[in-house]
């Protein structure tokens, strides 16, 4: 009986040394990573982030998450060389380059904080977001109130947009968090490039030199640096600063897509569909919009197009937005949300 005790002691005491040694590896990497590296799972490696240059692709995708919770994209440089760029932010916290907590509305919105969706019954119930009437961000949201474009068109209004868009992105089989997870990623890789002084100049613009890698698709940047001033329309402190510009060239295989279902339009409405979905032209105030309220901006071009996005960033398949919308994607990408009042 002893010997067996023993036995079993030895036996469990050798487990829980593996365990231990586990673990230990496990929380050497997460510190390492804290420290600017990032590890592949597949690779068994660590790979060091900005600003050490990779001479090869990292065997890791884009965007990555590691088990610590650190995030990051890749750049693909003018060199053919790679860079890792963090772009995490925690929910909840405030944090460049909006200084204003990254969280969902709960308080106007309790279904789309614990689901990523508004629901439309609320949606009808609402009648103040952040303090403010419907009418009033309404008012303030139309062109040449606080802005020349506008964040609504004038057939628009909030809530109509709100329900419109939240519609959109419930075909898709998509939150709206996920949605503006893409943004908010390009704003950390921005602001981390601000603060480690590779784009200093405070007011200008600039063409971001190579591309973003994300879900497989290559993103080009051109960024606009002003001295800011753009009020929101909501009571949320806002201020808006930038103009980020996102594009990317549609592969063959795509091009061929839309030519085929599409085939009944013209050259030129082609050429409208395949830019409505590879190009956004926004604000930092997007991805905040998005996250917090669910909220795209209305037909102005300032509009982050869920479609767009979704499009654009590889969060759905040419095939999977068809399937959506079957012959519809170019009437849908143009058609207003029209206030129902």
């Amino acid at each position: 009986m002893a010997r067996t005790i023993g036995v079993f002691l030895f036996f469990f005491g050798f487990i829980c040394m593996i365990a231990l040694n586990l673990y230990s590896d496990a929380s050497e990497r997460s510190s390492k990573h804290s420290e600017g590296a990032i590890w592949s799972d597949s690779a068994r490696k660590e790979y060091p982030l900005h600003p050490a240059i990779l001479d090869s692709m990292p065997d890791i995708p884009s965007p990555c998450r590691s088990a610590g919770g650190l995030e990051a994209v890749t750049i693909l440089t003018e060199k053919k060389e790679y860079v890792l760029v963090p772009v995490a932010f925690t929910p909840g916290e405030s944090s460049p380059p909006w200084n204003q907590p990254l969280q969902v509305d709960g308080e106007d919105f309790p279904t789309l904080g614990r689901c990523g969706l508004h629901s439309e019954i609320e949606l009808d119930m609402t009648r103040r977001i952040t303090g403010r009437s419907i009418a009033e961000i309404t008012e303030l949201g139309r062109p040449d109130r606080l802005s020349t474009d506008g964040f609504l068109c004038e057939d628009e209004d909030i809530l109509s947009v709100l329900k419109g868009d939240n519609r959109l992105v419930k075909r898709m089989g998509l939150t709206h968090f996920e949605l503006a997870a893409p943004l908010i990623h390009l704003c950390g890789m921005i602001q981390h490039f601000r603060e480690a002084g590779v784009w200093s100049s405070p007011y200008h613009s600039l063409t971001a030199p190579g591309h973003v890698l994300y879900n497989g698709k290559k993103l080009q940047l051109k960024i606009t640096f002003t001295k800011g001033g753009q009020e929101s329309i909501f009571n949320d402190g806002l201020n808006g600063a930038w103009g980020i510009e996102i594009w990317r060239q549609f592969e063959p295989a795509e091009l061929d897509f839309v030519h085929q279902k599409y085939s009944h339009l013209d050259e030129t409405e082609i050429n409208a569909l395949v830019e409505g979905l590879s190009h956004l032209f926004i604000g930092e105030m997007a991805p905040f919009y998005i996250y917090r309220y669910g909220f795209y901006e209305g037909h102005t071009g300032w509009r982050a197009d869920p479609i767009t996005i979704a499009s654009l960033f590889g969060l759905r398949t040419l095939e999977q937005i068809e399937s959506a919308f079957p012959k519809q994607t170019h009437e849908v990408l143009s058609r207003h949300h029209a206030s129902e009042r």
